[in-house]
């Protein structure tokens, strides 16, 4: 596959060769949880609780994601600065902290999951009807997490390298197994919500072979390696740095984990189990929607970094500007298609037709200010991609935890919205979350790349 020249390449041109392969990545990758709870949906006579069941789930699901957001969206900005600045030694170091540091999350993770399953579901809201399709679901899908974290936590370093088509490949075997075997253990084989976890984890594991193979051969010129060292901490020497920028992205799984908490919570009280169910197919459309949006900013990421390494100011405004120019009518176009079709989405993950009257306000509420989600994911981007910790941290904390958490139970409690209230708050915290990231982003990175440009012009 045709490396993507960093170096020398056009800026939209890279963006593009960059972008597009990780869209296609992220279509497929998504499919490995979708499919589930379309086919789940599906399953004869308990559908629409088993598909609510597994919705609580998401936020150990979403928890795993922050995790290997830390490690891989943390160390993939500091080896591409290092990539630019010409260390191609400590870019190599950096990978392989990070490497080293998702499987062994991974591997506590498994075992923390396995032995506190049921608890941590009763938390999150699971009812007596619901505990058994949800402890099933997530003991056998915590088996796969080593090879889903392996699998996405490294592939922003091999796109990083020029090679997103290598990403791109790997989550397209899963996706494509994904596909085959869900409706054959679910329906054939007659596992029901067990066979759809069993799918998934077979087809991560095919998945994370392409990304080893990749990492261990011959093909990139940083690749992983074993070193023995004197001390245990030697094996990660940039931990901190890593950890540091991490943590924005992190904080934003937590967050949103945090959210899906409370949403269930609120709804079960205001709703009961079908409107747990609402929001699940509402989220599961949202995370549909969000990704060409994250792919085009994912995909700029690594070019911003690299042209900040190499002190090129002009090339990170022009690629913050493609990258705005790109998802600012994206989202706009999707606020117009929810407004127009909202029954063509909610139809994806389940044919229940008592679902349709509520779902369908629900869904309207939730992305009534989705164009101002871009300006969000693209000042968080810019911030993490120039190693802006505190900025990239205050603004995930911010929308949040400042603003979703707590209006998710205000809107319900004291305003009387009931559970229309929870559903509300989305909208509300995106225009003032995105305006206000956006406009800091501006504000501070602006004037630095302007004095950037003005000290390369002396020397």
């Amino acid at each position: 596959m045709k490396q993507v020249d960093f170096e020398n390449g056009k800026i939209a041109q890279n963006i593009a060769r960059t972008a597009f392969p990780m869209l296609i990545a992220q279509v497929l990758s998504l499919l490995y949880s979708i499919v589930d709870r379309i086919y789940i949906g599906r399953i004869p006579g308990e559908g629409t609780s088993a598909l609510g069941a597994v919705g609580l789930c998401f936020p150990v699901i979403i928890l795993i994601t922050g995790f290997t957001n830390m490690f891989g969206m943390g160390g993939s900005p500091l080896f591409s600065m290092e990539l630019g600045r010409g260390n191609k030694e400590k870019a190599e170091t950096i990978m392989n902290t990070s490497f080293r540091l998702l499987v062994v999350t991974a591997l506590v993770i498994m075992a923390a999951g396995e032995l506190f399953a049921e608890p941590l579901l009763r938390l999150f809201g699971a009812s007596d009807n619901a505990i058994g399709y949800s402890v099933v679901y997530l003991r056998i899908y915590l088996t796969g997490t080593l090879f889903s974290m392996v699998t996405t936590g490294m592939n922003p370093f091999i796109n990083a390298q020029g090679f997103p088509g290598i990403g791109m490949l790997s989550v397209v075997v899963g996706a494509v197994l994904n596909l085959i075997l869900d409706p054959f253990f679910i329906f054939v084989l007659e596992m029901g919500v067990s066979g759809a976890a069993v799918a998934t984890v077979i087809s991560q594991g095919c998945s994370v072979i392409v990304v080893a193979r990749c990492l261990f051969g011959k093909k990139l010129e940083q690749r992983i390696y074993f070193r023995k060292v004197s001390r245990i901490r030697d094996y990660f020497p940039f931990a901190g740095d890593i950890v540091g920028l991490g943590t924005a992205p992190f904080i934003m799984q937590c967050t949103n984990s945090l959210v899906q908490i409370a949403c269930n919570s609120v709804l079960m009280t205001f709703g009961g189990e079908i409107y747990v169910s609402i929001m699940t197919i509402v989220s599961s459309v949202r995370q549909i929607l969000d990704t060409p949006v994250m792919a085009v900013v994912e995909g700029t990421s690594p070019i911003i970094s690299y042209n900040y390494g190499a002190r090129r100011a002009t090339n990170v405004r022009k690629a913050i500007a493609i990258m705005m120019a790109v998802t600012v009518p994206y989202t706009f176009i999707v606020w117009i298609m929810i407004l127009w079709r909202p029954e063509m989405f909610i139809s994806i993950f389940s044919s229940d037709k008592t679902l349709l009257s509520d779902a369908i306000p629900a869904l309207h509420l939730y992305f009534f200010a989705y164009i101002f989600q871009a300006l969000q994911y693209s000042g968080q981007t810019v911030f993490k991609a120039l190693n802006k910790k505190k900025q990239a941290v205050f603004f995930s904390l911010f929308r949040k935890v400042v603003m979703v958490i707590p209006l998710t139970y205000l809107f319900p409690y004291v305003c009387g919205f009931g559970a229309e209230g929870v559903f509300m708050a989305e909208p509300v915290s995106n225009i003032i979350g995105g305006l206000a990231c956006f406009i800091t982003m501006l504000c501070i990175v602006l004037p630095e790349l302007k004095k950037m440009e003005a000290g390369c012009k002396k020397l």
